[in-house]
């Protein structure tokens, strides 16, 4: 269901994309909108679903998790049940950042970082490969960020 937006909310969005820890009153300041109004907005956002939630980026490598993987999964078989299965263990894991349901060869994509290499693996085989419905696994290993965001364009971006 898409909401429209009018071109204060957009700005809204904008800006709390930029940096979410702007104040209100800064934030109306920038839009040009009263405090109230704008909290009005901004918590209709929220209500809306527009806005998910508010969260803190943090850099990986500066909390020593040097390893960053893409992870193609196949589940066998595919139905309810099994995914069901899949997604209970992958959401208990910190280690995956992020899961796609996908289109293709391949029934998921998973975003895992872990300390080292040796970490990874021992992730791999000792946790995700423990859930039976998983038949196969692979990796593409990350060997450097070129950009990285969580931006979503809003419309004239």
């Amino acid at each position: 269901m898409t909401i429209d937006l009018d071109n204060n909310d957009k700005e809204i969005l904008r800006e709390l994309q930029n940096d979410a820890s702007i104040s209100n009153r800064d934030l109306s300041k920038k839009i040009g909108l009263s405090p109230s109004a704008c909290l009005a907005r901004t918590k209709n956002l929220i209500e809306t679903g527009v806005i998910k939630k508010f969260a803190t980026i943090v850099d990986e490598k500066k909390l020593g998790m040097e390893v960053i993987a893409f992870v193609l999964i196949n589940l066998t078989p595919l139905n309810r049940e099994t995914i069901h299965s899949f997604l209970k263990d992958i959401n208990r894991f910190p280690q995956v950042q992020e899961c796609y349901t996908l289109t293709g060869s391949h029934d998921y994509l998973l975003k895992i970082v872990a300390k080292d290499m040796e970490s990874y693996r021992d992730f791999i085989i000792d946790s995700l490969m423990q859930n039976s419905v998983i038949s196969s696994v692979e990796t593409s290993m990350v060997m450097g960020t070129e950009k990285r965001t969580v931006y979503v364009p809003i419309d004239g971006d």
